[in-house]
């Protein structure tokens, strides 16, 4: 058995609105959905992996250390081709050495990645996570669009209990079974080589076969007769899903019971995850969840409790936004960086500063015992020029000076995101050590919140965004933002 000790999930605060997109357009093509999550900015499937990934870990109360086995899934990778879990595994500072598997190509990734997983530790890793995030897009008038949602989810994966542990009532959360299901359906969704936008032929009637059977099929290979509280099953609008209950063998309610679609939108291969995240917050004692991807295949699990599952979520959203203000912060109607000017870093140089901007590692003078960061050059106590020692920050700290950055302020390689995102707060923190008896003083992007909400001595948290693109690589880093 695997079994599950730890849930993060995690969606963008920004949301619009199922009216909004009928003011614009005269109509809205994603039947079900009230409203739905829109990435900011910063905000990618790689940072919300990360976000999903920290909530998970501090959930299981797992060192980032003792994670041998990592993968990420997403439909949408902010990079087509290269390994994105080099880069999460650095941002949640897991051992170098540590299996990492990338999962894309299909809605369906998020469930993939979750089978390798229960492999992975039925053969010999110890604790795995398992990291879903995706932010679908298609044309602007195009069904996928309307739907297009954003969010991650993450789970901590380890052994699983004994039966006798598991009777006794306090056990663990256990995938108790799973079956797969594949047949073709060429054209029910896809995105073409050198294509951003996702796209289908639109055919209902054969949407709905390739949906319908394939998840039947899956939940039909299962060996147990699942009985569940709640179901999680994909959802690219909000009204497929419970056309499938009868292939499934379940009724509406069981799927409304874990449905985030309504309020989040299509979540891509992070559907299901999420869903079966929230379904296992909110105490589902048996869930069955069923991935469907393009192409057409279905993945089926059985997911049963016999305690309650530490976890940790982010989901609500607290800033709606216009039609026009989507299609700006999707950088649809905003133009490229200014040519010229601007600082220039190499990646090579951006890549030895990674234990700062990921890790927020500081040196301590060996002199003097005076923190430093970034940890280079004379001390700036003592004077001494040392081997700093190296002291990781927890990434929490006050306000000492902030300023706001609108249009026309900002540097040309920061110009592109501020004309998404709008005014913006960067801001001089000090970040506090462990013991939160000493601080460095930092200078910071701010996100998450209006410019109006970093006042001096406000408290912040770190996290880790989009800072800028420069020779077609993403550079990323933390940022701060209010304390939650």
């Amino acid at each position: 058995m695997t079994a599950i000790t730890g849930v993060g999930a995690y969606a963008p605060r920004f949301r619009i609105t199922a009216e909004a997109f009928e003011e614009a357009w005269g109509q809205f093509h994603a039947a079900g959905i009230t409203e739905k999550a829109v990435p900011a900015a910063d905000e990618d499937a790689l940072t919300m992996g990360y976000e999903a990934a920290t909530r998970a870990l501090e959930a299981a109360a797992v060192d980032p250390s003792s994670v041998d086995w990592l993968a990420f899934a997403s439909s949408r990778p902010p990079a087509a081709e290269e390994d994105l879990t080099a880069r999460l595994g650095a941002m949640l500072a897991l051992d170098e050495a540590t299996t990492r598997q990338l999962f894309t190509g299909s809605t369906r990734a998020g469930t993939r990645a979750l089978w390798a997983g229960m492999d992975a530790i039925g053969a010999d890793a110890t604790v795995g996570l398992v990291v879903a995030a995706d932010a679908p897009k298609g044309d602007p008038d195009d069904g996928v669009d309307h739907a297009a949602g954003a969010g991650a989810a993450a789970f901590v994966l380890e052994g699983g209990a004994s039966e006798t542990h598991r009777s006794s009532g306090d056990g663990p959360t256990e995938i108790v079974d799973r079956a797969e299901y594949a047949t073709p359906y060429p054209g029910t969704r896809f995105r073409n080589t050198g294509e951003d936008e996702t796209q289908g032929l639109g055919v209902t009637q054969y949407d709905r076969s390739a949906f319908t059977e394939t998840i039947g099929g899956a939940v039909d290979g299962l060996e147990t007769d699942p009985e569940p509280d709640a179901v999680a099953i994909q959802a690219p609008d909000g009204k497929l899903p419970y056309r499938a209950a009868g292939a499934a063998g379940v009724g509406t309610d069981e799927i409304q019971a874990a449905a985030t679609v309504h309020e989040l939108g299509d979540l891509g291969a992070a559907s299901v995850p999420v869903s079966l995240a929230t379904a296992l917050e909110d105490g589902a004692e048996s869930v069955l969840a069923v991935a469907h991807g393009s192409g057409a295949g279905a993945d089926a699990f059985v997911v049963e409790s016999s305690g309650e599952v530490p976890a940790e979520t982010t989901l609500e959203g607290d800033d709606t936004l216009s039609y026009a203000e989507y299609l700006r912060r999707r950088g649809v109607v905003t133009t490229g960086p200014p040519s010229g000017g601007g600082a220039y870093v190499s990646v090579p140089s951006w890549r030895r500063s990674i234990p700062q901007r990921y890790r927020l590692e500081a040196g301590r003078c060996p002199d003097c015992g005076a923190l430093s960061f970034p940890p280079e050059g004379a001390c700036t106590d003592c004077g001494s020029l040392v081997e700093y020692e190296p002291v990781e920050l927890p990434g929490t700290g006050t306000v000492e000076a902030v300023t706001t950055i609108s249009q026309g302020g900002a540097p040309p390689e920061f110009a592109e995101q501020q004309a998404r995102s709008g005014d913006y707060a960067a801001a001089i923190v000090a970040l506090e050590d462990e013991d939160g008896t000493e601080s460095v003083s930092v200078s910071a992007m701010a996100t998450d919140a209006a410019p109006e909400a970093f006042a001096v001595g406000e408290r912040i948290e770190t996290t880790i965004r989009r800072i800028y693109t420069q020779e077609g690589v993403t550079r990323y880093g933390f940022k701060v933002r209010p304390a939650g």
